[in-house]
């Protein structure tokens, strides 16, 4: 598939999460073999731009193209704004957030609460969408299938999008009252797909190579998008567009490969951060890739205390020479997580 220039390796996307995919992250996904990644939403709100969050979250050193960003917001021409500034700072695809379901978005009636007014979502679509096009990026949506159960609205919405000039729909196949409740609605991803001529990216409740290749299947999307399934999981992206080519599974890694692959998204983590905000913000990461390790409950509470880089990194050394390197994960996994 392509968002207008672009083309990807795969069809398997790492979902933008805010206070999750940040630039270590996305580049980590992306190196275990995701095939496109969007930053985290950044603010519209141009005063907000040189604070240290938003600040980080515009930075793209060393990340391969395209150079997604997501953009949150409720007022027309700020969100031009914001996206012609991103454009300037490298971004190749512009994202217009449409989907957050958290109150502190929606209270200022940005992400999904932008569903329960489609004038303003349309006024919107279009501003950026103008302001866009003559640079040569190309703007996609990310969206909810509506407000409630009882205002799914989102095909109408799609069709609206197409018509002013989206590049491509990423849909989580929740409404916002759902958060992240319930089953995903592939119905209405299946229903939005063929109500549309661009592309269409199936996101919610993927979290295994058989999923993705369900969802693909049964929808029609032309690509699927994994989030929460990959905090802790990054090699899943490879799983996943292994099983998608070939029909066959991948071994899983090994305590040498997630010893490798935490300590080398460590660095980068702490690198990018810096040795204060470094060493806390990885505390989150390294309990979702221990959490369903025996015996790491002890270690994820001493790492929860610990506040210097080089002793984070100096216990998990030291807890995983406690296994042979060779040793795949699955075999100490409890059977309903290895199955």
């Amino acid at each position: 598939m392509r968002i207008g220039p672009w083309s990807f390796p795969n069809t398997v996307f790492v979902a933008p999460m805010a206070g999750v995919t940040d630039r270590p992250y996305r580049r980590l996904c992306k190196k275990l073999g995701a095939g496109y990644a969007v930053s985290e939403m950044a603010a519209s709100n141009p005063r907000l731009w040189d604070s240290v969050k938003t600040s980080r979250r515009l930075n793209h050193e060393g990340e391969m193209d395209p150079i997604a960003v997501q953009i949150a917001g409720s007022d027309p021409d700020m969100l031009a704004e914001a996206a012609v500034f991103n454009i300037r700072k490298g971004a190749c695809i512009i994202d217009i957030n449409m989907g957050c379901p958290v109150k502190k978005v929606c209270n200022v009636a940005a992400g999904s609460a932008l569903l329960r007014d489609e004038d303003l979502v349309v006024r919107i679509l279009d501003r950026v969408v103008r302001a866009c096009t003559p640079l040569g990026v190309p703007v996609t949506l990310k969206t909810r299938t509506g407000w409630d159960r009882e205002h799914r609205n989102v095909v109408h919405l799609a069709r609206q999008a197409e018509q002013v000039g989206i590049a491509a729909l990423i849909l989580h196949g929740r409404t916002r009252a759902d958060l992240y409740q319930g089953q995903a609605e592939y119905d209405t991803i299946r229903d939005v797909k063929s109500a549309l001529k661009i592309p269409v990216i199936a996101n919610g409740d993927i979290d295994s190579p058989e999923k993705a290749q369900y969802v693909l299947q049964y929808t029609g999307a032309d690509a699927i998008m994994i989030g929460r399934a990959a905090q802790g999981r990054p090699w899943i992206f490879r799983e996943v567009a292994h099983y998608l080519a070939t029909g066959s599974h991948l071994d899983p890694p090994s305590y040498g490969e997630l010893r490798a692959c935490l300590l080398d998204h460590l660095d980068d983590h702490y690198r990018f951060y810096g040795e204060y905000t470094g060493v806390r913000s990885a505390r989150k990461h390294i309990g979702w890739y221990l959490a369903e390790l025996p015996g790491s409950d002890a270690l994820i509470r001493d790492i929860n205390q610990i506040d210097t880089t080089c002793h984070q990194t100096r216990a998990l050394e030291q807890w995983f020479n406690r296994y042979p390197a060779h040793e795949p994960i699955e075999t100490r996994l409890p059977a309903a997580l290895a199955a």
